[in-house]
């Protein structure tokens, strides 16, 4: 059970605390509870509701209509707007509801849609990586559990491979990347998807996932000659542990071209050897991918 307080129900909502107290005193939408200090607290339910309220206000329905539906009312002309909708704040609203509620079939549901209907790059960017940011902000309030990560975690995955599956292989003379997380790295996804964009763009591929130990890598290295060597780092020991390894890793292999990306690495100061490149989104990815191609090209 969740327990929120109107500041975390606000960034969880975008709903500003002012208006959500508005609407507990003149509707009755939501009804905290209060701690034995008399503090008050939001649960599960609550997010739930206030979530799918904000869907409907901002979609033009007046506060005193909604505050007037049951419970099954609400979420019947939620997923009615969320099927008619494009708007990717629409979507991320749902799936976080769909995750407090460990709905597979919901979530699963506005998954596959969302990505028939516009397809995995744009599904991932706009509407995956900030679901998962506001999975940070209930990591952060202690409002979810390892099960509940996994969960959601693993529906991903299975769209990102399927994608992955459904693109042919590359041609013959493509060059090649391997893909990798360090030893200490367990956030797979970025790198799932950055392994679609790497084979979409026609490059043959060595995929390792996660916790790989430098020395494997190395290994692949030495046995298959690979161009590029792509990694994302999303948590790290510390700076100087990043810096080390990417230094070593550039330095061991000069002839490659090292891409790296994730939010730990986007906030340091790297210093970049001349064969380490850092990229932001898929799009950056594909655009550097596409100009070092160019460049081996012509030396080769």
């Amino acid at each position: 059970m969740g327990n929120y307080s109107i500041k975390e129900l606000e960034k969880l909502s975008g709903i500003k605390a002012h208006t959500i107290r508005i609407w507990e005193k003149r509707y009755g939408v939501v009804h905290p509870s209060r701690t034995t200090t008399n503090i008050r607290y939001y649960t599960d339910d609550d997010l739930r509701k206030i979530i799918n309220v904000a869907v409907l206000n901002n979609h033009g329905l007046k506060i005193s209509r909604i505050a007037g539906l049951s419970a099954e009312e609400l979420t019947r002309k939620v997923h009615e707007i969320t099927d008619e909708q494009t708007a990717a704040s629409t979507h991320i609203d749902q799936l976080v509801v769909s995750m407090i509620s460990l709905e597979e079939e919901q979530f699963d549901k506005a998954l596959s849609h969302l990505v028939l209907r516009y397809g995995i790059e744009y599904t991932m960017t706009e509407v995956v990586y900030p679901f998962l940011h506001k999975i940070g902000v209930l990591w952060q309030t202690g409002n979810i559990t390892p099960a509940q990560e996994h969960f959601v975690s693993n529906l991903i995955r299975q769209k990102i491979i399927v994608a992955i599956d459904a693109l042919p292989l590359s041609g013959k003379g493509a060059k090649s990347a391997v893909l990798f997380l360090p030893e200490f790295e367990l956030h797979e996804i970025g790198l799932l998807f950055h392994y679609y964009i790497v084979k979409k763009a026609g490059l043959k591929t060595y995929y390792l996932g996660q916790m790989v130990p430098i020395s494997d890598v190395y290994k692949i290295c030495e046995d298959h000659n690979p161009n590029f060597l792509i990694t994302s780092i999303t948590t790290a020991p510390s700076p100087k542990a990043v810096q080390e390894l990417l230094t070593n890793l550039c330095a061991e292999q000069p002839g490659r071209q090292v891409l790296v990306t994730g939010p730990v690495v986007q906030k340091m100061a790297l210093r970049l050897p001349p064969n380490l490149h850092m990229f932001h989104s898929s799009q950056e990815l594909r655009l550097l991918l596409g100009n070092l191609n160019v460049s081996l090209n012509k030396i080769g």
